[in-house]
């Protein structure tokens, strides 16, 4: 694709550096080998493979599209339109150990889930998500019909000529906030917003980086559990109330011959430098690789742990699409000061499309083959 990457010599130097210290590190050439699987999402053999635990290589056959002709992606995840001089962040294949991911195949993914509809509810980090995977199957099916619409918090694009709708549904907390007299409440244990899920194909849920806000951004005045009504409580704790009132929907409205669901998980920020053993970065700026290796030096954020507990004691099968680790490696990849705020910002919680995000739609993907 034409990133226009191999013009500017200091470039090479850049490639040549990643050629020596990515590829001999993991033992992979430039070239993805795809293996066959089952319909676990999993190789066709007696040795399971992990998707999440791996690592980033560098491949010059990505990204999987050009996001200067995607028309779907928001100015805030649009970092090289916004002025970013690098794109060698844009070169990574997630390497699973013992196996290969599949890549990306739009056409298969629209034959696969023709008629289907597609939902992504959470916050703005589901938002990256389905402008990525907007992106994905406009790239693939280019001339192909295609809708895009917005209705109140739900957008749908839609291509016409294979009948799939995949939708987002702004929910930040998947639980209510009510306007009432007192003002706006938070109620962990109501979820009437769920009305908008009945009856769709495929859904992918998120919530955490609103459950700290404080202050003018946070969007409630009160939080409610039961008949209990208080200025706050420990934010941990109502997360998992809330997930706990998400899983008992789950479990209590989908019908898993119809839907599947997945659960996102926690997309970390990285605003810390001493978390990834570089003191001096007080943020993403400037960061253009990924972290080598598959394990953290920050660990894995708190809120992740409360996610596994309560998927773990639902009736239902959810799948986790467990991109917290893998994405915990991707330093280099958020907007920093090439976001929606410009110079004047920093944001090292979404992702630059393209981008992290396109490779949890490539799992996702790969979990539904």
């Amino acid at each position: 694709m034409g990133f226009g990457i191999q013009r500017d010599p200091s470039v090479f130097f850049k490639l040549s550096l990643l050629l020596l210290l990515f590829v001999p590190y993991h033992g992979h050439g430039l070239t993805e080998t795809t293996k066959r699987r089952g319909k676990s999402g999993r190789k066709s053999s007696s040795n399971q493979c992990d998707f999440y635990k791996g690592s980033w290589v560098f491949d010059q056959s990505y990204p999987l599209y050009d996001p200067s002709v995607c028309p779907f992606i928001e100015h805030e995840f649009t970092c090289r339109r916004n002025g970013r001089p690098d794109q060698i962040y844009t070169k990574f294949r997630w390497q699973p150990q013992g196996c290969s991911l599949v890549r990306f195949d739009g056409k298969d993914f629209l034959e696969r889930l023709r008629g289907k509809s597609i939902m992504f509810v959470g916050d703005s980090l589901s938002r990256n998500q389905w402008q990525s995977l907007t992106c994905l199957l406009h790239s693939a099916v280019p001339n192909a019909k295609y809708t895009i619409s917005r209705v109140d918090d739900v957008s749908t694009f839609e291509i016409t000529d294979y009948g799939v709708k995949v939708m987002l549904d702004r929910n930040v907390y998947l639980v209510d906030v009510v306007k009432e007299k007192i003002g706006r409440v938070l109620k962990l244990d109501s979820i009437e917003g769920s009305k908008l899920w009945q009856g769709i194909d495929m859904l992918i849920f998120n919530t955490w980086h609103w459950w700290n806000r404080r202050g003018p951004s946070q969007p409630w005045d009160y939080i409610q559990v039961g008949q209990q009504v208080s200025k706050d409580m420990d934010r941990m704790l109502a997360f998992q109330r809330a997930l706990n009132t998400w899983a008992g929907w789950v479990d209590a409205k989908v019908n898993f011959t119809k839907t599947m669901v997945f659960f996102q998980g926690i997309s970390p920020s990285h605003y810390n430098g001493t978390l990834w053993n570089e003191p001096k970065a007080k943020s993403c700026k400037g960061e253009t690789l990924p972290l080598r290796g598959s394990t953290y030096p920050g660990g894995l954020p708190p809120a992740l742990f409360v996610v596994k507990d309560v998927l773990s004691r639902m009736r239902k099968p959810v799948t986790l699409l467990d991109i917290t680790n893998l994405s915990l490696l991707r330093k280099d990849g958020h907007p920093s000061i090439y976001g929606f705020g410009g110079p004047t910002a920093m944001d090292c919680s979404h992702w630059c499309l393209a981008g992290v995000p396109d490779t949890w739609n490539e799992i996702l993907y790969n979990l539904i083959l």
